[in-house]
């Protein structure tokens, strides 16, 4: 994951290389997602900037990427975990110069005119901004459910201008807004089309719908495992809570294979990490070393003080770009425990976030009143994670060149989760909330883990 800036001036006469200073030094700004490298492209029309944080292909990968005849510029920021399977469903050979899990982007444009012709199809978490030189044409994106953050803007001069994060276009644009989340942008037409739009989110597409524990696990297991792509160290963040131990319990499963390698070859980290951090006292500090223990991981659990925590308020907030005081809160710690991973030579994670709005996790859900009001609610969540978890968990780890990976909003398993009828989600009558996962997992954890209470 990385940080992207980019201004595009599609008007027929104009030159925006002179603003190529200007760019770079907006960028700068996110340069703490990006820490590894800076890479820029600037011609009369478009400018790309892009501060690298090197996971897959750390040696090859520089972005931005371009085409083998360099008419295609890519600038994106996060991963696409199906990478190598549509670069076999490609029609034509395409000239791959990196890598890179991102490239494939730009042979998707490649082979087809229209972006919703393949804009679905990408499993992972990113925002990207391609610019196709041949025809003058700009096409901007983001993931389905907004993990990575995107915002864009317009200048005086009516210039189009987007950036990963808000900071970096405060003082230029007068209109900055988050681009939405499963939403893709052509300049060709002019208009922001929605992608991610699923059957799912109407309960009569669900009613009626099961689905077995085995088929819940493997959907899951599938997720974590495909997501543990790295060329780079990477750990777990194992609060002690079921969600960060359900992870932490599924990679610890596949963590002494190499993944890109299809499970091939050994690892070249072998030792799953996990990490947790809280305050004197904390019982999650307390479970983490539970689920850590009972999966075998080489667990480092940080404390840090009351006082820490206020010190570190303004760059929490200048970091997570909002006044949310939940946000805020739960930032803080996410943000203090980044640093400590990254002096440890972690670059990557995989957090939890995105389970309590797939399967109703909040204490709340117990007064739904009905299946249809509770997967309502659970879609209303859905929607809103991008301003919320989404937006904490990415920009506190990436305050600290952290990337947080979230495998319980994985494109495939989201389907299988949320194509399960609520009622068998519903708590109350003696079940606990998140019963149905729980149950997948019988004896995957501790059962004081297991099934321990949010």
């Amino acid at each position: 994951m990385c940080s992207i800036l980019g201004v595009f001036d599609l008007r027929s006469g104009t030159d925006i290389t002179p603003l190529r200073p200007l760019a770079l030094s907006l960028s700068a700004q996110q340069r703490h997602r990006g820490p590894d490298w800076s890479g820029v492209h600037a011609d009369k029309a478009a400018i790309l900037v892009h501060e690298r944080l090197a996971i897959v292909d750390p040696a090859g990968g520089s972005q931005p990427l371009r085409s083998a005849d360099g008419q295609l510029v890519l600038a994106v920021n996060g991963e696409i975990y199906n990478h190598r399977e549509l670069e076999h469903q490609l029609a034509a050979p395409y000239a791959f110069q990196t890598k890179s899990d991102c490239e494939v982007i730009n042979a998707l444009h490649a082979e087809h005119d229209s972006v919703g012709a393949w804009i679905d199809k990408l499993n992972g978490i990113f925002a990207f901004a391609l610019w196709d030189r041949t025809r003058q044409r700009v096409v901007v994106a983001r993931d389905h459910m907004g993990v990575c953050p995107l915002y864009w803007g317009h200048d005086g001069d009516g210039r189009l201008w987007v950036a990963s994060e808000m900071k970096a276009l405060a003082r230029i644009c007068d209109d900055v807004a988050a681009f939405p989340p499963g939403h893709w942008y052509d300049s060709a037409t002019g208009e922001c089309v929605k992608y991610y739009d699923k059957p799912w989110r109407d309960y009569d597409a669900v009613a009626g719908v099961e689905v077995s524990a085995q088929e819940l696990r493997e959907a899951f297991e599938a997720a974590v495992h495909r997501q543990m792509m790295s060329d780079v160290p990477y750990g777990v963040l194992l609060s002690g809570g079921l969600d960060s131990s359900l992870v932490a319990a599924c990679a610890a499963r596949f963590a002494r294979k190499r993944i890109e390698e299809d499970d091939s070859t050994e690892a070249w980290w072998p030792r799953l990490h996990s990490f947790a951090i809280g305050l004197e006292g904390s019982p999650d500090l307390a479970a983490a070393d539970i689920a850590a223990k009972a999966l075998g991981t080489v667990h480092h659990g940080f404390k840090y003080t009351f006082e820490e925590g206020l010190d570190a308020l303004p760059d929490v907030i200048r970091h997570v770009e909002t006044y949310d005081v939940t946000t805020i809160r739960a930032s803080t710690p996410m943000y203090l425990l980044a640093r400590r991973i990254k002096a440890m030579g972690v670059k990557m994670v995989l957090s939890g976030e995105g389970s309590d709005e797939i399967f109703g996790g909040y204490l709340y859900f117990h007064k739904a009143p009905d299946a249809r009001a509770f997967h309502e609610e659970l879609v209303r969540k859905l929607d809103a994670l991008h301003s919320y978890d989404c937006l904490r968990a990415n920009k506190s780890m990436m305050a600290w060149g952290v990337e947080a990976r979230v495998p319980f909003l994985d494109l495939e398993f989201l389907d299988t989760a949320m194509g399960l009828d609520a009622k068998h989600k519903m708590a109350g009558n003696g079940k606990i909330e998140k019963h149905v996962l729980r149950e997948a997992f019988d004896g995957a954890l501790p059962k004081e883990i297991l099934w321990r209470q949010k």
